[in-house]
This record gives structure tokens, C-alpha cells and sequence, in this order.
């Protein structure tokens, strides 16, 4: 069961009456990328209620907003650095000490178990609580260090770590169907 809430209010939805709310009429009120996000946040035994307010809303209260802006984050770093990221993949991460770094490092090593997991599972709503989780790493890392230093190999170590962050959410989102923008 879904019920859907506009304005602070819920829609009204009668069988008897032939009111009710479409996939369609979801969509068109939010987007394709909102309403997968969001549906498939939840296991399919619960009832959902979906917010269309939350889901327009260009804030980090909304979930698909706030995971697909992390990846724009990024993509707007490597764009300003200019480099070939593909020469990041030998790059040494050892002097990437900082606790939010680490804690970045770790939740990225934890993307294959968590998508085998979900996969076994059918639980697509794993794959929606990681990136949740993984933008607020990458989010909190990106407040506490600046990427684009003046020490080149800090510098080229922080663009490994954020890129892969970038390519974690990037396929992450393609697996659930949602669509990861280079700029938002």
C-alpha cells in the first residue's frame, strides 16, 4: 500500500468513486528517478507513504536528490581538476588518514558484499540505504578536506578516493534504474 501526501495532506483515493493515483500521475508530478528512489526504498511488505513535496524538494531532506548531488559534486571536482581519471586507479591512498577518509575508504570496500547481499535478498532497498549512506560519507568527507591541494600527491590520492565515490554511486543509481547527473 502506498499513500500519497500533497501539501501536507493525503491525496484521497476512493475505488468506489475511481479516484486513485497512478504510476504515471507520480511521475509527472515528480520524476522517474524520484519515484523509483523512492519506492524502492522501502520493502515491499510495508506501507509507504510518498510525499511528492519531499520528492520535488532540491534539498538534502530528499533521498534521490541528496545521493544524485553527491555524484554531481563530484563530477563538478574532476572536471575542475582536468586529469585523466582513468590514471587514478594506481594512485598510493596511504597518506589519506583523515577519520572521514577512512570511514569513506570503508563504507566503498562494503559495496560488493551489501550489492550480493541485496541481490540474494531481493531487497533493492539495501542498494538505497547504502547510497544514502555512502553521499552522507562522501558529503561529510567533502566538508572536512579540500580535494584540489597544492601537495600533488595528496592531491591525486583525494581525486582517487572521491572518484571512486563517483563511480560507487554511478552504478549504484544504474542498478536501480535512476539516472546519476554530471550536474545538477
Amino acid at each position: 500500500m502506498v499513500r500519497v501526501m500533497r501539501g501536507g495532506v493525503e491525496v484521497k483515493i476512493s475505488k468506489r468513486a475511481g479516484s486513485y493515483v497512478t504510476l504515471r500521475d507520480l511521475i509527472e508530478w515528480t520524476s522517474k528517478d524520484a519515484v523509483r528512489f523512492f519506492l524502492l526504498s522501502r520493502k515491499p511488505d510495508t506501507e509507504y507513504v510518498f510525499d511528492i513535496d519531499l520528492a520535488l524538494a532540491k534539498n538534502n531532506d530528499n533521498p534521490v536528490y541528496y545521493v544524485q548531488y553527491a555524484h554531481a559534486r563530484i563530477c563538478s571536482i574532476l572536471r575542475t581538476w582536468g586529469g585523466d581519471v582513468t590514471s587514478l586507479a594506481k594512485v598510493d591512498l596511504s597518506n589519506l588518514e583523515n577519520p572521514k577518509a577512512q570511514a569513506l575508504m570503508l563504507l566503498l570496500a562494503k559495496y560488493p558484499q551489501m550489492l550480493t547481499d541485496a541481490a540474494q535478498d531481493f531487497a533493492p532497498h539495501d542498494v538505497t540505504f547504502y547510497l544514502r549512506d555512502l553521499a552522507a560519507s562522501y558529503h561529510s568527507y567533502y566538508d572536512a578536506e579540500r580535494i584540489l591541494v597544492e601537495d600533488e600527491a595528496l592531491k591525486l590520492a583525494r581525486l582517487a578516493l572521491v572518484a571512486a565515490c563517483a563511480q560507487v554511486l554511478q552504478n549504484g543509481l544504474k542498478i536501480l534504474g535512476v539516472s546519476a547527473p554530471e550536474q545538477m
